[in-house]
Formats: structure tokens, C-alpha cells, sequence
């Protein structure tokens, strides 16, 4: 592949992946990505910091993409319809790429603790862009907080579903269903 191809960040993130499934994310270097990628290391550090970052790309827009859809659902709309509008507008950047490699993703993150808590910090960034734009909606604590949550946490548990290979449905569809679920959930916690 040539250096002057495009999508060089693509191509890193997803010669990191490979890597890190083959090898481990300890034992994988920035070096070994670049070249898997067809690249230079200065190419690598133009689109990263470090090698951890490969795997949060796209948060800012994410969490950007989150606030937008939250900010445009109508007025009339409850805390938790104004989160599943955020889900729909976030959902629908991802692609059939991402989700190819998303088990494998997952269990390098699941094999490394540095990653772990990375994608913890990752979750309570999308978390706190909820909450901040259904603060900016008037939405009251703590149902902000509780709405951003499920919020959250239906984003992650529709990734996983979303990525399993008899899956039919959209990440969307997937993230609606999963906040649906989580909201009946809560009213057996009476």
C-alpha cells in the first residue's frame, strides 16, 4: 500500500487492531503499526500521540455528535427520547468496518488494563456530553444524570450487540432497544 494513499488514520487504527489481536497490545510498537499500515512512525505521530490513542479515535466528535442530537430532539420530548435522539445522531457515523472489528476490539481492551481504563475514562466522557447538553435543555438533576447514564450505558451494551456477526439490526435500532430496555428496567428497582 502506498504512503500517499488516503485514509492514513483508518488505516493505522485498523493495522493497530490487527496487531494488538495478533500480538498483544504490549508487545505491538508505534513502528510495527505504521508499517502494517503502510506508513511512517512521523505519519503515525501526526494522527497520535501514542499507540493507546489508536483507540479513541473519533471520541471528540462522538461526544460532539451526542450533544447535537440531544439539542435538536423537540422540546416537547422527555429526558430520555432527547438520549435517544443523541444515540440515533452518534450511531450513525459508524460503519460496517467498525463493526467487523468491534469483538476484536473489545477483547483487547478486555486483555489490557491500561485499555480497560481507558475506555472507562472514554464511557464517562460520553456520559458527562449527555448530561452537559440535557443540562442545557433545563432537564433537572438528577434526572439528567440517571438519563445520561442509561444513556451510556445503553451505547455500550448495543456496541456489543451491534457487533455480533447474527446481528440484522442497526447500531441505532440496536441503541434504542437497549435504552428501552434499561428505562423498564429501573421500574423494578422499586
Amino acid at each position: 500500500m502506498a504512503r500517499w494513499e488516503p485514509n492514513a488514520r483508518e488505516r493505522l487504527v485498523r493495522a493497530a487492531i490487527d496487531l494488538f489481536s495478533e500480538q498483544g497490545y504490549d508487545n505491538t510498537t508505534v513502528i510495527e503499526i505504521a508499517e502494517r499500515a503502510g506508513l511512517t512512525k512521523t505519519t503515525f505521530f501526526r494522527h497520535f500521540p501514542n499507540k493507546r490513542e489508536v483507540l479513541s479515535t473519533g471520541q471528540e466528535e462522538l461526544g460532539q455528535l451526542l450533544r447535537e442530537g440531544i439539542a435538536g430532539a423537540p422540546t416537547s420530548t422527555t429526558p430520555l427520547e432527547a438520549v435517544a435522539a443523541g444515540l440515533d445522531a452518534a450511531t450513525a457515523r459508524f460503519t460496517p468496518a467498525q463493526r467487523e472489528f468491534g469483538p476484536r476490539l473489545e477483547a483487547v481492551i478486555a486483555a489490557n488494563s491500561d485499555l480497560q481504563e481507558r475506555d472507562a475514562f472514554k464511557h464517562t466522557r460520553l456520559v458527562a456530553a449527555m448530561a452537559e447538553a440535557l443540562e442545557e435543555r433545563g432537564v433537572p438533576d438528577p434526572v439528567t444524570r440517571i438519563a445520561a447514564e442509561l444513556g451510556g450505558l445503553a451505547f455500550s451494551r448495543a456496541f456489543t450487540r451491534w457487533t455480533m456477526p447474527a446481528n440484522t439490526l442497526t447500531f441505532s435500532e440496536l441503541a434504542r432497544r437497549t435504552l428501552r430496555e434499561l428505562h423498564a428496567a429501573t421500574r423494578g428497582l422499586d
